[in-house]
């Protein structure tokens, strides 16, 4: 119990406290109050009237009517409401999808002032890189300024939030500048080289964020579920995005091109052995372009490999060695490396260590252990179609093997078809090869007539030999 003195003392040492909270509580909330007052106040009448009049008018995209708010806007009030903006881009890229020669130009011109305008009075609502990248992009599109003045808007762009930048072409653009002034003598090879493996990562990490998305939406399907109209609207989106991140991957390759064949890697990274040899990650992405351009007949390879793998064993440095030892044909070698690789690596490097070691397994002519080893990677990673794309192709190049009679082994057909198909579920950026594939297989597939004949419509059909599969013979 609190005798009466104590407690007074005890109310007396509280109250000062509690008043001087509620006080500056009060404080904030009326210095809040006046803030948003004086914020409206510098907004004149006359310019909330202008805006409703353009956002009303460019909503209904009356651009013509919108035109004249849009200049008074800009001019008197350009901090009045994010919307000017918004609504003003898709009435500028409107009028000049609507102009052609000059006139498109000072459209264009018009678009980046009008996005410069946005990050000045809305800089907390204007991603930096975004916006950069995106007059850069209008810069290049419209040939505004020189190549070195569209780069350096990239660039600035790049550096300043590589993170926001999240359009594959505007992507793309930026590395094919940058290549096109090497050509021009104002870019190193080293740098172009370095800028890819900066480019590419980018391209890596947002295509795994969107197919990660989409992946979810596809197992909600897969499991029976109907998508609501809202999902199957990002579905389309996303598999439209991803197949513009495959196309534009591919054009980085493209526009690289002859730039890192083995005639510029080997004496490139034969100049710079010396003084990098203890530059882990030089060594690294010098022996990783060289796999890649499939240099590694040069001498050179395993010499940055096993340098590699002195200064600091690794899930990396195994795995060439693992190639070096698959080239030689020594499969003892081969297997070492590779279970001290599995042991050194994790998740996606992981998974790509599976994938080498299946496609080698693939070519030594192991079909059932290399299956094996691409559903692990798929497991790893769901959305590495191109396993799927392999696995089909060893089926259908098995069919003669894994069948007794003719209709068993055209059966094969209809699983190499399913499999391929599914290629193209999980990565959309290979649909159209494997829809191709899959319609290749179905074409070698027993016809409706083989199956009416055989009187096994609907019926199941067992393969034999390593495929270990049944396949539901459809109602044709």
């Amino acid at each position: 119990m609190i005798d009466g003195f104590k407690k007074q003392n005890l109310i007396n040492s509280i109250k000062p406290k509690t008043m001087k909270t509620k006080i500056t509580a009060l404080f904030f909330v009326l210095f809040a109050g006046m803030l948003t007052q004086t914020t409206q106040a510098q907004i004149s009448e006359e310019c909330r009237t202008t805006l409703s009049l353009f956002s009303e008018a460019a909503k209904v995209k009356n651009y013509a009517a919108a035109r004249p708010h849009y200049e008074k806007l800009t001019k008197d009030c350009p901090n009045a409401s994010l919307a000017i903006y918004q609504y003003g881009e898709k009435m500028i890229n409107s009028e000049i999808d609507a102009a052609t020669g000059e006139a498109q130009k000072v459209k264009a011109r018009e678009l980046i002032e009008m996005l410069k305008l946005r990050e000045q009075y809305f800089a907390s609502k204007t991603p930096k890189g975004e916006n950069g990248a995106d007059i850069g992009q209008i810069m290049y599109d419209y040939k505004l300024g020189s190549t070195k003045e569209q780069y350096d808007t990239f660039d600035r762009a790049w550096k300043a939030d590589r993170a926001s930048i999240s359009s594959s072409k505007r992507i793309y653009t930026y590395f094919k500048l940058a290549v096109d002034l090497y050509k021009d003598g104002q870019y190193e090879l080293q740098g172009i080289f370095d800028l890819y493996d900066d480019v590419q990562d980018k391209l890596s990490e947002e295509g795994v964020q969107l197919d990660g998305k989409l992946q979810k939406l596809i197992e909600k399907e897969d499991g029976g579920q109907a998508l609501t109209a809202r999902e199957k609207r990002l579905k389309n989106a996303y598999e439209t995005n991803l197949k513009a991140f495959g196309i534009f991957a591919g054009s980085v390759d493209g526009t690289l091109g002859s730039l890192a064949d083995c005639e510029n890697l080997i004496p490139l990274y034969n100049r710079g052995f010396e003084e990098n040899k203890n530059n882990k990650d030089w060594i690294n992405k010098a022996a990783s372009r060289m796999l890649s351009k499939e240099c590694t007949d040069d001498p050179l390879f395993k010499k940055l490999v096993e340098q590699l793998h002195s200064l600091n064993p690794s899930a990396d440095s195994a795995k060439y060695l693992m190639i070096l030892c698959a080239k030689a044909g020594d499969r003892a070698c081969e297997n070492k490396y590779f279970e001290e690789a599995l042991s050194l690596s994790t998740g996606k490097q992981k998974a790509d260590l599976l994938y080498q070691k299946a496609e080698s397994t693939r070519r030594a002519g192991s079909y059932g252990q290399a299956r094996t080893l691409y559903m692990q990677v798929l497991d790893l990673n769901p959305s590495k179609g191109i396993c799927y794309l392999r696995i089909a192709a060893m089926y259908a190049q098995s069919a003669n093997n894994c069948g007794t009679t003719t209709f068993e082994k055209r059966a094969t057909y209809w699983l190499a078809a399913d499999t391929a198909q599914r290629a193209g579920r999980v990565d959309p950026r290979l649909a159209s090869n494997a829809n191709a594939t899959a319609a290749n297989y179905r074409g070698k597939a027993p016809s409706r007539t083989d199956v009416f004949n055989s009187d096994m419509a609907g019926k199941s059909v067992s393969l034999k030999c390593w495929i270990g599969r049944t396949v539901q013979v459809p109602n044709l």
